[in-house]
Protein backbone atom coordinates (compact mmCIF):
# COMPACT_ATOMS: atom_id res chain seq x y z
CA UNK A 1 0.00 0.00 0.00
CA UNK A 2 0.94 3.61 -0.57
CA UNK A 3 0.28 5.48 2.25
CA UNK A 4 0.68 9.52 3.18
CA UNK A 5 1.28 10.93 6.71
CA UNK A 6 0.34 14.46 7.08
CA UNK A 7 2.90 15.63 9.61
CA UNK A 8 4.65 18.85 9.57
CA UNK A 9 7.49 17.63 11.40
CA UNK A 10 8.89 13.96 10.03
CA UNK A 11 10.94 13.70 12.89
CA UNK A 12 8.74 13.73 15.69
CA UNK A 13 8.27 10.48 17.55
CA UNK A 14 4.67 9.62 16.40
CA UNK A 15 5.39 10.34 12.66
CA UNK A 16 8.80 8.08 12.84
CA UNK A 17 6.81 5.42 14.56
CA UNK A 18 4.06 5.59 11.74
CA UNK A 19 7.31 5.74 9.67
CA UNK A 20 8.65 2.74 10.71
CA UNK A 21 5.54 0.33 11.13
CA UNK A 22 4.57 1.09 7.93
CA UNK A 23 7.87 0.00 6.27
CA UNK A 24 8.40 -3.11 8.39
CA UNK A 25 4.86 -4.15 6.85
CA UNK A 26 6.05 -3.53 3.28
CA UNK A 27 4.24 -0.25 2.76
CA UNK A 28 5.34 2.56 0.78
CA UNK A 29 5.04 5.98 3.33
CA UNK A 30 5.76 9.73 2.13
CA UNK A 31 5.30 12.65 5.00
CA UNK A 32 3.33 15.46 3.45
CA UNK A 33 4.06 19.12 5.02
CA UNK A 34 0.13 20.15 5.05
CA UNK A 35 1.00 23.61 5.06
CA UNK A 36 3.39 23.31 1.86
CA UNK A 37 0.14 21.74 -0.03
CA UNK A 38 -1.90 23.25 -1.76
CA UNK A 39 -5.36 22.19 -3.82
CA UNK A 40 -7.42 22.39 -7.04
CA UNK A 41 -10.91 22.43 -6.48
CA UNK A 42 -12.55 23.89 -8.95
CA UNK A 43 -12.11 20.52 -11.14
CA UNK A 44 -13.66 17.52 -11.96
CA UNK A 45 -10.61 15.61 -11.12
CA UNK A 46 -10.09 16.98 -7.33
CA UNK A 47 -6.12 17.18 -6.71
CA UNK A 48 -3.59 17.98 -3.84
CA UNK A 49 -0.21 19.18 -4.99
CA UNK A 50 2.65 19.34 -2.97
CA UNK A 51 5.77 21.59 -4.27
CA UNK A 52 4.75 21.34 -8.02
CA UNK A 53 3.97 17.66 -7.64
CA UNK A 54 0.41 15.84 -8.01
CA UNK A 55 0.03 13.62 -4.97
CA UNK A 56 -1.77 10.92 -6.72
CA UNK A 57 -2.03 7.12 -6.00
CA UNK A 58 -2.65 7.11 -2.47
CA UNK A 59 -4.39 4.07 -0.89
CA UNK A 60 -4.63 5.63 2.79
CA UNK A 61 -3.56 9.15 4.55
CA UNK A 62 -2.94 9.12 8.34
CA UNK A 63 -3.70 13.15 9.50
CA UNK A 64 -1.24 14.11 12.07
CA UNK A 65 -2.22 17.59 12.47
CA UNK A 66 -1.81 20.08 14.64
CA UNK A 67 -4.35 22.11 16.71
CA UNK A 68 -3.00 25.39 15.22
CA UNK A 69 -3.06 24.16 11.77
CA UNK A 70 -6.75 22.71 12.58
CA UNK A 71 -8.60 24.45 9.11
CA UNK A 72 -6.01 24.26 6.77
CA UNK A 73 -4.99 20.03 7.66
CA UNK A 74 -9.09 19.89 7.81
CA UNK A 75 -8.91 21.18 4.10
CA UNK A 76 -6.21 19.04 2.97
CA UNK A 77 -7.68 16.13 4.63
CA UNK A 78 -11.19 16.45 2.86
CA UNK A 79 -8.96 17.35 -0.74
CA UNK A 80 -7.93 13.84 -0.15
CA UNK A 81 -10.90 12.17 0.83
CA UNK A 82 -12.61 13.46 -2.14
CA UNK A 83 -10.01 11.95 -4.56
CA UNK A 84 -11.18 8.41 -2.79
CA UNK A 85 -8.22 7.92 -0.37
CA UNK A 86 -9.32 6.56 2.58
CA UNK A 87 -8.17 8.66 5.66
CA UNK A 88 -7.52 6.80 9.17
CA UNK A 89 -9.81 9.85 11.25
CA UNK A 90 -12.09 11.89 8.71
CA UNK A 91 -12.16 15.40 8.42
CA UNK A 92 -15.56 15.91 9.75
CA UNK A 93 -14.28 13.67 12.54
CA UNK A 94 -10.96 16.22 13.20
CA UNK A 95 -12.95 19.31 13.12
CA UNK A 96 -15.95 18.20 15.45
CA UNK A 97 -13.33 16.71 18.32
CA UNK A 98 -11.05 19.89 18.01
CA UNK A 99 -14.29 22.02 18.69
CA UNK A 100 -14.47 21.16 22.37
CA UNK A 101 -17.98 23.17 22.97
CA UNK A 102 -19.32 20.84 20.31
CA UNK A 103 -17.65 17.65 21.56
CA UNK A 104 -19.07 17.90 24.97
CA UNK A 105 -22.75 18.88 23.60
CA UNK A 106 -22.51 15.72 21.44
CA UNK A 107 -20.77 13.52 24.30
CA UNK A 108 -23.83 14.78 26.63
CA UNK A 109 -26.54 13.95 24.34
CA UNK A 110 -25.14 10.37 24.20
CA UNK A 111 -25.14 10.05 27.74
CA UNK A 112 -21.43 9.76 28.10
CA UNK A 113 -20.25 11.00 32.05
CA UNK A 114 -19.02 14.10 31.78
CA UNK A 115 -17.52 17.43 34.55
CA UNK A 116 -20.13 19.58 35.07
CA UNK A 117 -19.53 21.75 32.61
CA UNK A 118 -20.78 25.73 31.97
CA UNK A 119 -20.62 28.66 29.18
CA UNK A 120 -21.53 31.71 28.54
CA UNK A 121 -20.52 34.97 26.72
CA UNK A 122 -21.29 38.05 28.93
CA UNK A 123 -19.00 39.32 32.72
CA UNK A 124 -22.59 39.56 33.94
CA UNK A 125 -23.19 35.87 34.07
CA UNK A 126 -20.03 34.99 35.36
CA UNK A 127 -21.29 34.78 38.54
CA UNK A 128 -24.31 32.56 38.01
CA UNK A 129 -22.57 30.33 35.59
CA UNK A 130 -19.93 29.62 38.77
CA UNK A 131 -22.65 28.56 40.90
CA UNK A 132 -24.41 26.44 37.82
CA UNK A 133 -21.07 24.19 38.44
CA UNK A 134 -20.99 23.45 41.90
CA UNK A 135 -18.54 26.86 43.19
CA UNK A 136 -15.46 27.45 43.57
CA UNK A 137 -12.66 25.47 43.12
CA UNK A 138 -13.31 25.73 39.04
CA UNK A 139 -11.42 24.83 35.92
CA UNK A 140 -11.35 27.42 33.69
CA UNK A 141 -10.53 26.20 29.60
CA UNK A 142 -9.81 28.15 27.10
CA UNK A 143 -11.72 26.96 23.85
CA UNK A 144 -8.70 27.14 21.87
CA UNK A 145 -6.29 25.57 24.00
CA UNK A 146 -4.16 22.43 23.65
CA UNK A 147 -1.82 20.69 25.98
CA UNK A 148 -2.88 21.69 28.64
CA UNK A 149 -1.88 25.52 27.91
CA UNK A 150 -5.05 27.79 28.50
CA UNK A 151 -6.39 25.80 31.44
CA UNK A 152 -5.96 27.60 34.83
CA UNK A 153 -7.26 26.45 37.76
CA UNK A 154 -9.61 28.79 40.37
CA UNK A 155 -9.79 28.12 43.60
CA UNK A 156 -12.02 30.88 44.98
CA UNK A 157 -14.77 32.47 43.96
CA UNK A 158 -13.41 35.91 43.11
CA UNK A 159 -10.08 34.61 41.61
CA UNK A 160 -12.71 32.43 38.98
CA UNK A 161 -14.60 35.93 38.52
CA UNK A 162 -11.47 37.65 37.65
CA UNK A 163 -10.03 34.85 35.12
CA UNK A 164 -13.56 34.55 33.23
CA UNK A 165 -13.81 38.37 32.91
CA UNK A 166 -10.08 38.73 32.28
CA UNK A 167 -10.70 35.86 29.48
CA UNK A 168 -14.01 37.76 28.09
CA UNK A 169 -12.66 41.18 28.09
CA UNK A 170 -9.74 39.42 25.26
CA UNK A 171 -12.93 37.57 23.48
CA UNK A 172 -11.67 34.25 24.32
CA UNK A 173 -14.61 31.55 24.51
CA UNK A 174 -13.91 29.87 27.44
CA UNK A 175 -15.45 26.80 28.71
CA UNK A 176 -16.12 26.73 33.04
CA UNK A 177 -15.74 23.14 34.64
CA UNK A 178 -16.16 21.69 38.03
CA UNK A 179 -13.25 20.68 39.96
CA UNK A 180 -12.85 16.61 40.05
CA UNK A 181 -10.56 16.97 43.55
CA UNK A 182 -10.85 13.07 43.44
CA UNK A 183 -8.93 12.50 40.56
CA UNK A 184 -5.37 13.72 42.53
CA UNK A 185 -4.19 15.81 39.46
CA UNK A 186 -4.23 12.19 37.38
CA UNK A 187 -6.13 11.37 34.29
CA UNK A 188 -6.55 8.12 32.14
CA UNK A 189 -5.36 8.19 28.38
CA UNK A 190 -7.13 5.59 26.36
CA UNK A 191 -6.16 4.69 22.81
CA UNK A 192 -8.28 3.53 20.94
CA UNK A 193 -8.12 2.13 17.97
CA UNK A 194 -10.68 0.78 15.25
CA UNK A 195 -13.23 0.47 18.26
CA UNK A 196 -11.32 -0.81 20.49
CA UNK A 197 -9.10 0.45 23.88
CA UNK A 198 -5.33 -1.37 22.53
CA UNK A 199 -3.27 0.53 25.49
CA UNK A 200 -4.20 2.52 28.43
CA UNK A 201 -1.64 4.67 30.82
CA UNK A 202 -2.33 6.92 34.07
CA UNK A 203 -0.97 10.28 33.45
CA UNK A 204 0.03 12.06 36.60
CA UNK A 205 0.81 15.58 37.21
CA UNK A 206 4.07 17.00 38.87
CA UNK A 207 3.71 18.01 42.00
CA UNK A 208 1.67 21.25 42.73
CA UNK A 209 0.30 21.05 39.44
CA UNK A 210 -2.97 19.89 38.82
CA UNK A 211 -2.23 19.18 35.16
CA UNK A 212 -1.49 15.77 33.94
CA UNK A 213 -0.26 16.52 30.97
CA UNK A 214 3.17 14.91 30.09
CA UNK A 215 4.52 18.16 28.17
CA UNK A 216 3.65 19.72 31.18
CA UNK A 217 6.35 17.29 33.31
CA UNK A 218 3.47 14.95 34.12
CA UNK A 219 4.72 11.43 34.74
CA UNK A 220 3.18 8.01 32.76
CA UNK A 221 2.37 4.66 34.02
CA UNK A 222 0.80 1.41 33.36
CA UNK A 223 -2.86 1.41 34.54
CA UNK A 224 -5.59 -1.44 34.60
CA UNK A 225 -9.14 0.28 33.05
CA UNK A 226 -12.40 -0.62 34.20
CA UNK A 227 -15.13 -1.96 32.06
CA UNK A 228 -16.93 0.65 32.14
CA UNK A 229 -13.89 2.83 31.60
CA UNK A 230 -13.08 0.83 28.73
CA UNK A 231 -16.53 1.16 27.58
CA UNK A 232 -16.54 5.18 27.92
CA UNK A 233 -13.35 5.21 25.55
CA UNK A 234 -14.67 3.27 22.97
CA UNK A 235 -18.14 4.72 23.11
CA UNK A 236 -16.43 8.27 23.06
CA UNK A 237 -14.02 7.97 19.67
CA UNK A 238 -17.42 6.31 18.00
CA UNK A 239 -19.50 9.18 18.85
CA UNK A 240 -16.81 11.20 17.76
CA UNK A 241 -16.16 9.30 14.60
CA UNK A 242 -12.76 8.58 14.74
CA UNK A 243 -10.80 5.17 14.39
CA UNK A 244 -8.19 6.62 16.07
CA UNK A 245 -8.15 8.36 19.38
CA UNK A 246 -6.82 9.10 22.80
CA UNK A 247 -9.72 9.44 24.82
CA UNK A 248 -8.97 10.95 28.55
CA UNK A 249 -10.79 10.30 31.54
CA UNK A 250 -10.87 10.73 35.10
CA UNK A 251 -11.68 8.93 37.96
CA UNK A 252 -14.73 10.68 39.68
CA UNK A 253 -16.94 10.06 42.69
CA UNK A 254 -19.84 9.19 39.99
CA UNK A 255 -17.62 7.20 37.85
CA UNK A 256 -15.68 7.92 35.05
CA UNK A 257 -16.08 10.84 33.09
CA UNK A 258 -14.28 11.93 29.63
CA UNK A 259 -12.30 15.55 29.42
CA UNK A 260 -11.13 15.21 26.11
CA UNK A 261 -10.93 13.23 22.79
CA UNK A 262 -7.91 13.98 20.83
CA UNK A 263 -8.01 12.77 17.13
CA UNK A 264 -4.13 12.86 16.95
CA UNK A 265 -2.31 11.49 20.47
CA UNK A 266 0.67 11.07 20.62
CA UNK A 267 2.50 7.89 20.32
CA UNK A 268 5.54 8.71 22.58
CA UNK A 269 4.14 8.13 26.35
CA UNK A 270 1.38 5.45 25.49
CA UNK A 271 4.07 3.04 23.83
CA UNK A 272 6.57 3.69 26.93
CA UNK A 273 3.88 3.35 29.59
CA UNK A 274 1.84 0.33 27.67
CA UNK A 275 5.06 -1.32 25.72
CA UNK A 276 2.34 -2.16 23.46
CA UNK A 277 3.27 -1.58 19.64
CA UNK A 278 0.81 1.17 18.91
CA UNK A 279 2.01 2.25 15.79
CA UNK A 280 1.93 -1.54 14.07
CA UNK A 281 -2.02 -2.00 14.78
CA UNK A 282 -2.70 1.52 13.60
CA UNK A 283 -0.56 0.64 10.28
CA UNK A 284 -2.64 -3.34 10.81
CA UNK A 285 -6.11 -1.29 11.06
CA UNK A 286 -5.16 0.46 7.76
CA UNK A 287 -4.42 -2.79 6.48
CA UNK A 288 -8.11 -4.61 7.13
CA UNK A 289 -9.97 -1.11 6.82
CA UNK A 290 -8.48 0.82 3.72
CA UNK A 291 -10.74 0.84 0.78
CA UNK A 292 -10.84 3.51 -2.33
CA UNK A 293 -13.50 5.89 -1.58
CA UNK A 294 -14.41 4.10 1.91
CA UNK A 295 -15.37 7.69 3.96
CA UNK A 296 -18.49 8.23 5.60
CA UNK A 297 -18.74 11.53 4.02
CA UNK A 298 -17.44 11.53 0.82
CA UNK A 299 -16.07 14.96 1.74
CA UNK A 300 -19.52 16.33 2.66
CA UNK A 301 -19.69 18.46 5.37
Amino acid sequence: MKIAILSRNRKLYSTRRLIEAAEKRGHEVRVIDILRCYMNIASNKPMVYFKGEALEGFDAVIPRIGASVTFYGAAVLRQFEMMGVYPVNESVALNRSRDKLRSLQLLSRKGIGLPVTGFANKPDDVKEVIKLVGGAPVVIKLLEGTQGIGVVLAETQKAAESVMEGFMGLKANILVQEFIKEAGGADIRCFVVGGKVVAAMKRQGAPGEFRSNLHRGGSASLVRLTPEERSTAVRSAQIMGLNVAGVDLLRSNHGAVVMEVNSSPGLEGIEHASGKDVADLIIQFIENQAKPGKTATKGKG
